[in-house]
């Protein structure tokens, strides 16, 4: 009986070797194929650079820069659509781009069966960013808001100065009535959750945006760099159009709108750098690279599923011009599903 088992361990510790080996053969097999060039995919990914960089400054400022157009004012219906295709993108962005990729990298096969393949990490750590995100978007709105009755308390001359400004370029112009400091007061209010939301989303996109650039920088496949830095630029322009337009709203000051555009901006060309830099020692089919990407992959996306839902979508047609018009929550609604359909699209090739 005693040999019998040990037979049996025997073949049993072979057969395992043998399955290890396997899966050890199909990780090397998907980093070593045939488009795997490393001098044409140098040129390639410095005009990756180049092209995302440009892509990503002209969406992320077209809002800005279109603020002097009365059409696109904040206050007018065109710009609600517009905001509302960009919010559509976003949301795209997290459910159909990077969602799918974290859940493709902590169920790869190159990962030990025994912890990724057993619970679903993605869907976990999606729902705890989601969380976190409320938190913080929370608890920023409620120090913002403290600060500023502090400020009003005092004297309220800051506060008056960001909310006119609010009200000269903002929604608020239809606001009339005689009670003239509870409105500004209101207009304050929705000044500071402009801004908790345009800070937090940069946020979001800024992690993405890296771990999108990283995964391209370290990549030699020319099959699939030329598609997909194409992919990326319209990604990065349609993203920026709603980062941008929510920096319009929040009404900063003209030094913070160009950090914010900056940062934007340069991330994924960083991380594309990044990854050109780490590519001898970054394996995108490594265990270490895989957990670390997955995991943040999902934390973003959590991020940024709930930032298009809540702060987003839901605060403009919960809001009161929307709510005033079903014709224009119709108009905004087809700008949404146009907006998360054309993304949706993009993930066929990034």
């Amino acid at each position: 009986m005693a040999t019998n088992s040990k037979m049996f361990s025997f073949f049993l510790f072979i057969f395992m070797t043998f399955l290890c080996t396997k899966v050890i053969a199909q990780c090397e097999d998907e980093t070593n194929n045939p488009c795997n060039n490393k001098s044409k995919a140098l040129p390639l990914k410095i005009i990756g650079i180049a092209a995302i960089l440009i892509t990503s400054i002209i969406g992320v400022c077209l809002p800005l820069i279109t603020r002097s157009i009365p059409a696109l004012s904040p206050d007018r219906s065109l710009f609600v659509i517009v905001k509302a295709f960009a919010s559509g993108i976003i949301l795209a962005t997290g459910f159909m781009h990077v969602l799918p990729d974290s859940f493709d990298m902590l169920r790869s096969s190159c990962l030990a069966d025994n912890l990724w393949h057993k619970f679903p990490f993605t869907g976990f750590v999606a729902m705890l960013s989601a969380i976190f995100t409320l938190m913080v978007d929370s608890m920023a709105t409620s120090m913002y808001t403290s600060k500023n009755n502090a400020i009003e308390a005092e004297g309220g001359e800051v506060v008056t100065r960001d909310q006119e400004m609010a009200v000269a370029s903002g929604g608020a112009m239809h606001f009339h009535g005689h009670n003239h400091g509870h409105q500004k007061g209101a207009i304050g209010q929705q000044l500071l959750r402009y801004r908790v939301v345009a800070m937090v989303l940069e946020l979001g996109i800024v992690v993405h945006s890296i771990v999108i650039g990283l995964g391209v920088g370290a990549s030699n496949d020319v099959c699939t760099i030329k598609p997909l830095v194409a992919a990326l630029c319209f990604h990065q322009m349609f993203e920026g159009m709603g980062l941008g337009g929510c920096i319009l709203q929040a009404q900063y000051k003209t030094l913070k709108k160009a950090a914010m555009v900056f940062f934007f901006s340069i991330t994924t060309p960083f991380g594309i750098a990044l990854g050109i830099a780490l590519s001898k020692t970054y394996k995108e089919n490594s265990p270490s690279s895989l957990i670390t990407v997955g995991l943040l992959n999902a934390s973003s996306a959590g991020l940024l599923i709930y930032m298009a839902l809540v702060d987003l979508l839901a605060a403009d047609f919960m809001g009161a011009k929307l709510q005033g018009s079903i014709k224009l929550q119709i108009k905004s609604y087809i700008a949404v599903l146009f907006g998360a359909g054309g993304m949706s699209l993009m993930a066929k090739w990034a």
